[in-house]
């Protein structure tokens, strides 16, 4: 391979425009096999210290997860038949370079040497932190299994990867195969000008008449929220919950009930191969919470504390509903009448709060608060390669140096993944010679683009939406931590990598913050008082029905990960029986919602969904701080960037938390901000 290689330099992502799928595998072969002969270099050492041995490695991860990286992203966000063939070989080999790692006696030896000598080598708690959840990684990865048990543990790994890939793959092509044109205009009555537009730009965009209706979310949100249509409300959900499915438009050329069977059949084979009784004991292990018990008694404490709130909120909809003539409420009218009753009660909608949240707006105003919290500056770089055109890339300043930088891809599109997420493209790490590679960040949505020489204007649900994934950015970039290994969001507990995100989502119902967000796209308008007004005392509006939508995809998902294997037969009857105990809406029977959940069969939260809410918990309690000194305390905003954001994984959360709020968290501020009594 030559060097003309992108994928083989220092630093990949500054080539990112040249990166072509030809490139992938030859280029992460290369580095594999580099960092294993490094690795058998290291692991005969005579004496071994963190100098020679965990920096090292530290560098040879750095070079594979920033060639990786990029196309990873690629994969996710300009998805095509090559790319995801070139990915998935890719994949393939880093999967069983994994496993060898984590299955390597000589590395294993090493790491404990290192850990069992930490008082003599002067060891850091940071890297005395990272020693010891390494060894759990290689309990983990099968170390110490036999032989024939740790090629079937291979075997499983390899399988896994492939099967989480085509899951993903299978929920773009369902959601990409479905479009809807309307011609004419009294068949979207309903919808309010901006999403009307919106659908115009999506038929101009492939050059068809008249207006375009898409599964992806804007498109999506659109038509269940405010079209008139009962018909085509139904038309569009019945496409949309069927996606990757056996039923629906595509009838089951992009099934995913094989695949989610496999998937659960896998991951308990690989529990019980590692010693534990199921795939949760074996998922929170690593998190922060005891068992999987402790998990259904908290997600059990939350229904039972908002179940009669959620029933009354109901009751309240389909009271409604009935006034408007709608006598048989359908799960495709929920939203629709939903936004009507919210409109009654606060005279507030997401669509008319659009005109003063422009993006270039609220950006601003994020970053005002950045600035005042946590000691930052921003600025817009321009000669940076990026994958599109509507891709922006901004550094993070502090005391005239640049600490970070992370880029900004906010706008649905087509061969892009559903959804919004901030993902690491490379982490902070002082090197050998002294050198601090900066950290830097992808932040990524799916809002609207700007229509027709109007600039991108969000919904307020997306303002916040943007806050929580700068939330999880700031997780990353603003870390402290020298260590790779535990550096941003590295070795965080997956139950407690939300509390940066939700905790940022709650300055979006702060007045004065709201203030700095918004003004009118064409009249320069501040968001008017009684908008305002209306905005936050509208907050809590179905609150109870929310939390246990989530408390439904939390059990769920975790007592499937407590069960036997689950064909897709049963995976739907547990889904059923869940919604049974938990749910006040009951879906139609032909949604398969749980075909295109890819948080819990293709992402990182198997057997942690919970993790949102048990998060939520401590980012209420850290947020009521805020609320105790003032929302702009300075103090404040330092104190949760000292003991929160700067540390990264390189302690328990629950250190951390206690550090910044003097004791453990409490469910009351939870409970209080979303307004359940």
């Amino acid at each position: 391979m030559t060097i003309d290689n992108p994928l083989l330099l220092q630093n990949p992502i500054e080539k990112v425009d040249q990166i072509v799928p030809d490139y992938v595998e030859p280029a992460i072969l290369e580095i594999i096999d580099d960092n294993l002969a490094c690795v058998e270099t290291l692991v005969n050492q005579t004496e071994l210290s963190w100098q020679n041995f965990m920096l090292p490695l530290e560098v040879i991860d750095n070079r594979l997860n920033k060639a990786w990286s990029p196309v990873s992203h690629l994969n996710s966000v300009c998805n095509s038949a090559e790319l995801r063939e070139a990915y998935d070989k890719a994949l393939g080999h880093l999967t069983t370079y994994s496993t060898t790692l984590g299955q390597h006696q000589g590395l294993y030896q090493a790491t404990k040497v290192l850990f069992d000598n930490r008082e003599k080598q002067n060891l850091t708690a940071t890297q005395i932190h990272i020693l010891k959840d390494s060894l759990m990684g290689f309990k983990l990865s099968g170390l110490h299994l036999e032989a024939n048990e740790q090629k079937a543990f291979a075997k499983i790994q390899g399988r896994l990867a492939a099967l989480k890939s085509r899951f993903e793959q299978n929920v773009l092509d369902s959601t990409m195969s479905w479009t809807k044109t309307i011609k004419d205009e009294a068949e979207l009555s309903g919808l309010p000008e901006t999403e009307m537009a919106m659908l115009a730009g999506n038929a101009e965009a492939r050059e068809l008449p008249g207006y375009l209706i898409t599964l992806e979310i804007p498109s999506y949100l659109a038509v269940i929220t405010y079209a008139d249509d009962k018909k085509l409300r139904e038309e569009v959900y019945r496409a949309y919950t069927t996606r990757a499915s056996e039923l629906g438009p595509d009838e089951g050329k992009y099934d995913n009930s094989d695949i989610m069977a496999e998937l659960l059949a896998l991951k308990n084979e690989k529990a019980k191969l590692l010693g534990y009784d199921n795939y949760a004991a074996l998922s929170v292990e690593t998190k922060m919470a005891e068992s999987p018990q402790q998990v259904l008694d908290f997600l059990e404490q939350l229904n039972v504390a908002t179940r009669e709130q959620a029933i009354k909120e109901f009751d309240e909809l389909k009271q409604f509903a009935r006034s408007l003539g709608e006598q048989d409420i359908q799960a495709w009218d929920i939203a629709y009448y939903s936004e009507k009753l919210k409109q009654q009660n606060y005279q507030i909608s997401q669509s008319e709060l659009r005109p003063y949240f422009p993006v270039n707006r609220v950006i601003e105003g994020l970053f005002k608060i950045s600035q005042h919290h946590f000691d930052i500056s921003f600025k817009q770089t321009d000669n940076v390669a990026v994958w599109h055109k509507d891709v922006k890339h901004f550094e993070l300043i502090r005391n005239g140096k640049v600490i970070a930088a992370f880029y900004l891809d906010l706008y649905a599109r087509g061969h892009k993944r559903g959804g919004a997420w901030m993902d690491d493209c490379q982490g902070r790490f002082r090197q050998a010679n002294g050198e601090v590679q900066i950290p830097v960040a992808y932040l990524t949505c799916n809002f609207t683009p700007p229509v027709k020489g109007k600039p991108a204007l969000l919904t307020h649900d997306e303002v916040v939406t943007l806050f929580h994934e700068f939330g999880h950015g700031i997780h990353h970039m603003l870390t402290q931590i020298d260590e790779l290994s535990a550096s941003g969001i590295s070795n965080v507990p997956w139950d407690a990598v939300e509390l940066p995100s939700q905790f940022m989502e709650n300055f979006c119902y702060q007045p004065e913050v709201i203030a700095m967000l918004s003004e009118h796209f064409e009249t320069g308008e501040a968001l008017p008082a009684d908008k305002l007004d209306k905005l936050i005392a509208a907050k809590n509006f179905q609150s109870a029905m929310f939390m246990l939508r989530q408390l439904e995809f939390a059990i769920f998902d975790l007592k499937m990960y407590l069960s036997e294997p689950l064909s897709a037969l049963g995976i739907q009857q547990l889904l059923d029986q869940t919604r049974q105990q938990v749910s006040v809406v009951m879906p139609p029977e032909f949604n398969r919602f749980q075909h295109g959940f890819s948080h819990i069969f293709a992402g990182g939260y198997s057997a942690g969904y919970y993790s949102y809410k048990w998060a939520e918990v401590l980012s209420a309690d850290a947020f009521s701080l805020f609320e105790e000194v003032g929302v702009m305390n300075p103090a404040a905003g330092k104190k949760f960037r000292e003991n929160i954001l700067e540390k990264g994984g390189s302690a328990e959360p629950m250190e951390l938390f206690v550090a910044f709020r003097g004791r453990e968290p409490e469910v009351e501020p939870l409970l209080r901000h979303s307004g359940i009594k």
